[in-house]
């Protein structure tokens, strides 16, 4: 079976984009989406600095429009269907692009939804300092204890030995201080503390843009960043949307439900790498290729040909495990 998988928040680099234009239709669709959200995400993918589009504001949609732009070229007719993908997923900011690529949303809603929910984060980070820091190795539950010692937030729980933790200034620093053992604490460069309690004020605004967003049922499996696990309602898909911006992302999940649902390729979109390198780790024997450039499209369209034909039903789930939100 073959996963494609979305990144989240700080993949992005400058001109990252500036390859995908000489692609028929990808800047004519970039356009598109460009007018949907009012941003120059044309502008910010090939020639914006990287301090411009480290703004979560024009980070999220830069990323969903980004991967929603490289589905044609890579699927071409089959993109309406997802013909010979057996399995969509993405990483914090990265759900949106996978919830349009299963069919969930529009193109167009998904990129306006996404502005406000930039828009929305931006806005609540501002009110209090707040940052997130990578804690690499240790052992898990000793990491989970010092972070709830220092009164931090496992903001993105990855697998792979890497854990996010997220709160304000002061813990953090706390924490680089007084780190896990045999862990090393790497700050970010986010404007926030993401997918925490700092996050309710989007959460918000985005309930209320959900009123009058049209959603479907996903057209293939799509996993929820909550629990790993299929959603299979259009709605409740957007529903948990709107409640991960302040809860933690379950990626370790997700990966867990992939191996277990029988995943033997995964292709994860531009901009491409962080997803590829959590799933070498945590998913050995699963093929990967991050879609970087439209140089990677031949090897991509090959896997897509190996890997496709094993699919699981809408309703498949993987065995039960213990809730862990």
């Amino acid at each position: 079976m073959l996963a494609i998988v979305c990144p989240g928040q700080g993949s992005q680099t400058p001109g990252f984009l500036t390859p995908w234009l000489e692609v028929d239709g990808v800047r004519d669709q970039l356009v598109r989406l460009s007018e949907s959200t009012g941003i120059d995400l044309v502008a910010h993918g090939t020639t914006s600095d990287a301090e411009t589009i480290k703004d979560t504001a024009i980070a999220q949609p830069l990323i969903v429009g980004a991967g929603l732009v490289s589905l044609p070229p890579l699927l071409g007719d089959a993109v309406v269907t997802l013909d010979g993908v057996g399995l969509v997923a993405g990483h914090s900011v990265g759900e949106i692009t996978a919830s349009a690529a299963a069919g969930v949303l529009d193109a167009g809603d998904a990129v306006v939804f996404v502005r406000e929910r930039g828009r929305a984060m931006a806005a609540a980070s501002a009110a209090t300092p707040t940052g997130m820091a990578a804690v690499l190795g240790g052992d898990p539950d000793d990491v989970l204890a010092t972070l709830e010692r220092h009164g931090l937030t496992p903001a993105n729980v990855n697998g792979a030995g890497q854990t996010v933790a997220a709160g304000t200034l002061e813990q953090l620093e706390a924490l680089q201080a007084d780190p896990p053992a045999k862990a090393r604490v790497i700050p970010l460069q986010v404007a926030g503390a993401f997918h925490t309690h700092h996050m309710a004020p989007a959460v918000s605004v985005l309930e209320e843009l959900a009123e009058t967003t049209q959603t479907r049922s996903p057209s293939v499996t799509l996993l929820s960043n909550a629990d790993g696990r299929p959603v299979t309602d259009g709605r409740e898909t957007l529903d948990r949307l709107v409640r991960q911006v302040s809860n933690p992302v379950r990626w370790d999940l997700c990966m867990e439900s992939m191996l277990e649902l029988g995943v033997t390729g995964l292709i994860e979109l531009p901009p491409a790498g962080a997803l590829v390198g959590l799933a070498k780790r945590a998913m050995k024997g699963v093929e990967t290729l991050a879609l970087k450039t439209p140089d990677d499209l031949e090897a991509a369209r090959r896997m897509i040909s190996a890997h496709a034909g094993t699919t699981t039903t809408q309703a498949a789930s993987p065995s039960a495990r213990v809730d862990e939100e």
